[in-house]
C-alpha cells in the first residue's frame, strides 16, 4: 500500500510517544502510552509513531496494543537497519488496520564511522533493510539519519536506493537542529530534483529544536515539496526537543493564505492533548510557549487590553475556542452541583467516567471550601492529580504537618503508607519541603537524587493551587512526578512520592525484563 497525498495535503506524524519520550525523565507507562495514543487518533493524526518495539518487551507491547486498538491512524514502529529489528517491529504494528514500518540509519561522515561502514557497503545494508521491510509490509519509512550533514551527492544515491528498493516515505531528519530554513527547503527540492523516482514517493521532514527553528524548518521543507511534518506534542523530544505539532497545525490553520496546506487534524482537540501529555510525562509547559502555553492568550499591557476588549482581532490571531480553550473562564464555587461539574469538564475536553467524576467531585467540593473561587485551570490541575495516584502505588502520603519559620531548623511530621503499611516520622531540614523529603526518606530510604525541583501557581491569589513537578534519578534510572495542591508543601511531597513511585515501577519492571530499556540509541531523527 503506498500512502499517498494530494498536494494541499500535508499528513502529521506525531512521535510523542517515540522521539518525545526519549526526553530524560519523560519515560510513560502502558497504559499512560494507550491513552495518549487514543486521543492522537481521535485527534486526527495521520501517522503515529508507537515507539521502537526492540527496544525492550514493554515499548514491543505498547506497540501491538496501540496497533490493535487504532481506529484510524496509520501506526508505525522504530526500527534500526537490521532484519531482527525490522522483523521485531512488523510482529508489533502488523496487528494495525493501517501498519508501517519505519526503519534508519545514519548516513553523515560522524555517523558512518560508528558502525564503520565504507559508503559502499551503508548502501548495500540499506538496499537489503528496505527490501525486507518492503516484503513484509506494503508501507516502509525510510530515514536517512543526521540527513542535514551528510553529503548532498552521497544522500541522493542512498534515498535512489530506498525508493527503489521499495520506500513509500521518505523522510529527512535534521537530526541535531542544525539546518536554517532556506537549507531545509533547499535540500527538500534538490532531492525531488536530482533522484529518480522522487514524485512517486512522499517526502517528510523531521526537526529537532536545538536553535530554536524546528516549526520554521518544518514549514520550509513543506513550500519546497515535503508532504508529511514530524513532530510532538509540546515540543516534546531529546534535548531542546522536536518540532511542536500545535505549532505547525495552527501556522497551517491560521497562515493559509500563504501557507496554503490542509492537515486532518481537530485543533479544538490540541489544549487536551497538550495538558495530558505535559502530566504523564512530567515536563510542565513553559508560560510564553505559542499556541498551548499558560500566557499564549493573557494580556497585561494597558494598550493590549484596552484594543482586546474593543476587538479581540487587534492582538489575537487565534481563537482560544480553536484550540480547545474555553472561551469563558467562569468560576465555580462550593454551591455547584455534580452536572455543572460534568459539563464544564466536558467543556474542558476532559470526558469522565461515573467513577472518576464521584471521586473528582468530592476533590473539587474539598478545594471549593479552602478557595473562594474555582477556576478552569484549577479543576485541569484537580482531574491531573488524580490521575496521578492509583490505589496500587507502594507509596501513599496519608498525612502531613510542618513546623516552619525564621527560627530554623524547620521540622515535619509525615505519615507514609508503605505498601498499606502506615509509617510515622518526624524530621528537619533547611525550610519546610526539605523538612518533609528528609522524612520521605527516613521512612523509605533510596538513592535518588533530586534532579528538577519546580513550582508553579496554576492560577491568582494567595489560595491558589500550586502545580509542582520534581525529576529524580538513580542508577541512570530518571523518573518525574507532578502533584498540585492549595498547600505547596503538601503538593511538593506528593510530587515526590509519585516520582518515587514511578521509579519503583521502572526498577521492577527493569529487573524481571518486562521494561527495561535494553537498547540504548540517541535518535534517528
Amino acid at each position: 500500500m503506498t500512502v499517498t497525498t494530494k498536494q494541499d495535503r500535508v499528513l502529521i506524524f506525531d512521535t510523542t510517544l517515540r522521539d518525545g519520550e526519549q526526553s530524560p525523565g519523560a519515560t510513560m507507562t502502558h497504559e499512560e502510552k494507550l491513552e495518549i495514543a487514543g486521543l492522537l487518533d481521535d485527534m486526527g493524526v495521520d501517522v503515529i509513531e508507537a515507539g521502537f518495539p526492540i527496544a525492550s518487551e514493554g515499548d514491543f507491547n505498547a506497540v501491538k496494543e496501540i496497533a490493535q486498538r487504532s481506529k484510524n491512524s496509520i501506526i508505525c514502529g522504530l526500527s534500526r537497519a537490521s532484519m531482527t529489528d525490522i522483523d521485531r517491529c512488523w510482529d508489533a504494528v502488523k496487528h494495525a488496520g493501517k501498519p508501517r514500518i519505519h526503519t534508519f540509519i545514519g548516513t553523515s561522515p560522524l555517523h558512518r564511522a560508528i558502525p564503520n561502514l565504507s559508503m559502499d557497503e551503508m548502501a548495500d545494508r540499506i538496499h537489503e533493510t528496505v527490501t525486507h521491510a518492503r516484503n513484509l509490509c506494503d508501507d516502509v519509512q525510510w530515514s536517512p539519519m543526521d540527513a542535514t550533514r551528510t553529503e548532498h551527492d552521497y544522500l541522493c544515491r542512498v534515498v535512489e536506493i530506498a525508493i527503489k528498493a521499495g520506500a513509500t516515505t521518505i523522510n529527512i531528519p535534521d537530526t541535531v537542529g542544525y539546518t536554517a530554513p532556506r537549507e531545509s527547503a533547499d535540500l527538500i527540492r534538490m532531492l525531488l530534483e536530482r533522484v529518480p523516482g522522487a514524485d512517486q514517493v512522499i517526502f517528510s521532514t523531521h526537526c529537532h529544536n536545538d536553535l530554536g527553528m524546528a516549526t520554521a524548518n518544518s514549514l520550509a521543507a513543506v513550500e519546497a515539496g515535503a508532504r508529511q511534518i514530524e513532530c510532538t506534542i509540546n515540543g516534546l523530544g531529546e534535548r531542546a526537543g522536536n518540532t511542536a505539532l500545535e505549532e505547525v497545525v495552527m501556522a497551517l490553520k491560521v497562515r493559509n493564505d500563504i501557507l496554503p496546506w490542509q492537515t486532518g487534524i481537530d485543533t479544538t482537540k490540541i489544549m487536551n492533548l497538550s495538558r495530558r501529555v505535559s502530566t504523564v510525562s512530567g515536563f510542565p509547559v513553559q508560560f510564553n510557549k505559542a499556541v498551548v502555553g499558560k500566557n499564549a492568550f493573557l494580556h497585561e499591557s494597558g494598550i493590549h487590553q484596552d484594543g482586546v476588549l474593543k476587538n479581540v482581532e487587534t492582538f489575537e490571531i487565534m481563537k482560544p475556542e480553536d484550540i480547545g480553550l474555553s472561551a469563558k473562564n467562569i468560576a465555580m464555587g462550593k454551591h455547584s452541583g455534580r452536572a455543572a461539574l460534568r459539563a464544564k469538564m466536558k467543556e474542558l475536553g476532559v470526558d469522565l467516567g461515573e467513577n472518576q467524576l464521584n471521586d473528582v467531585f468530592v476533590r473539587f467540593k474539598a478545594l471549593a471550601d479552602r478557595k473562594k473561587e474555582v477556576y478552569d485551570d484549577d479543576l485541569v490541575a484537580l482531574v491531573q492529580d488524580q490521575v496521578g495516584q492509583d490505589e496500587t502505588d507502594t507509596l501513599q502520603v496519608k498525612r502531613l504537618r510542618v513546623i516552619c519559620g525564621t527560627d530554623g531548623p524547620q521540622e515535619a511530621d509525615l505519615t507514609l503508607s508503605i505498601d498499606g503499611v502506615d509509617h510515622s516520622v518526624q524530621a528537619t531540614g533547611d525550610g519546610p519541603v526539605d523538612a518533609a523529603f528528609n522524612a520521605v526518606r527516613q521512612l523509605y530510604p533510596h538513592n535518588a537524587v533530586l534532579q528538577l525541583y519546580q513550582v508553579h501557581a496554576v492560577t491568582e491569589g494567595t489560595d491558589a493551587q500550586a502545580t509542582v513537578s520534581v525529576r529524580i534519578e538513580e542508577n541512570g534510572r530518571i523518573a518525574t512526578g507532578q502533584s498540585a495542591d492549595t498547600d505547596t508543601v503538601v503538593a511538593s511531597v506528593k510530587a515526590y512520592v509519585n516520582a518515587l513511585n514511578r521509579l519503583i515501577t521502572r526498577r521492577d519492571k527493569a529487573g524481571s525484563g518486562a521494561d527495561g530499556k535494553e537498547i540504548h540509541y540517541r535518535d534517528h531523527a
